[in-house]
């Protein structure tokens, strides 16, 4: 499967990389420039916003508690409601969320990936993605297992910390912005991925990562900083 081009972090989808999910793995088809960022941003994050393993499990919860507040507050009318990502409803944003999460249970468990089907209930599917990576990260031998990722076999705990969680971050505030929830991301989070992102800055400006930066407001806080130069206009 493929997910359209959309200004924000493109980790197994866009035109640069597809995002295959089966047979218990997450693998990527990604072009060559494609495969020397992701490589070149996975060791990038390595002393900064990848944490230790022991804290994988916290990190992951203070972020997916954000996208589950806004889950929640999406009503039945707003599941077709326009996301700051191009050609992205809300509904597309649970749904690739939603698919990297199982392409890495898959991997940790086994069994086939799949999309998030057109009659599925997006809200439920969020809820029994997010709560089996949550036993995931509590669970040593999980979080030490290598399986299929965006640059190759790494343990699912690194795959969880240094890819999942930021990509669940960003499109945190593109849910709630697009469905009008809560906004506010949690700020140590965004320290940490604002601080792991700032050296790659040129990097990241590549097709299907992230959109050009915008000039931050005078006085903006750490989030508003942190969006506008993710090409967020908060």
């Amino acid at each position: 499967m493929t997910y359209p081009p959309v200004n924000g972090l493109q980790l197994y989808g866009g035109r640069a990389a597809r995002l295959s999910l089966h047979q218990g793995t997450v693998s990527v088809e990604p072009t060559g420039e494609h495969h020397r960022l992701m490589a070149a941003w996975a060791g990038g994050w390595s002393g900064t916003y990848a944490p230790a393993m022991t804290n994988v499990q916290d990190r992951y919860q203070q972020v997916s508690n954000g996208f589950d507040a806004a889950v929640r507050a999406v009503t039945p009318d707003k599941w077709e409601a326009q996301s700051p990502c191009e050609q992205w409803r809300a509904r597309d944003v649970v749904a690739h969320v939603v698919a990297g999460h199982r392409g890495v249970i898959a991997g940790v468990r086994g069994g086939e990936s799949r999309p998030l089907g057109p009659d599925e209930d997006p809200r439920r599917a969020w809820e029994e993605a997010s709560r089996a990576i949550d036993e995931i990260t509590g669970d040593p031998e999980a979080v030490a297992k290598e399986i299929d990722g965006p640059v190759g076999r790494m343990p699912a705990g690194q795959i969880i910390g240094r890819f999942v969680t930021m990509d669940l971050l960003v499109h945190t505030w593109d849910l709630a912005r697009a469905v009008g929830a809560d906004e506010r991301l949690d700020e140590d989070s965004v320290r940490h991925a604002y601080e792991a992102l700032k050296p790659m800055d040129a990097m990241i400006r590549q097709p299907n990562v992230f959109g050009p930066k915008l000039e931050t407001p005078p006085g903006a806080d750490l989030q508003t900083e942190f969006l506008y130069f993710l090409g967020r206009r908060a």
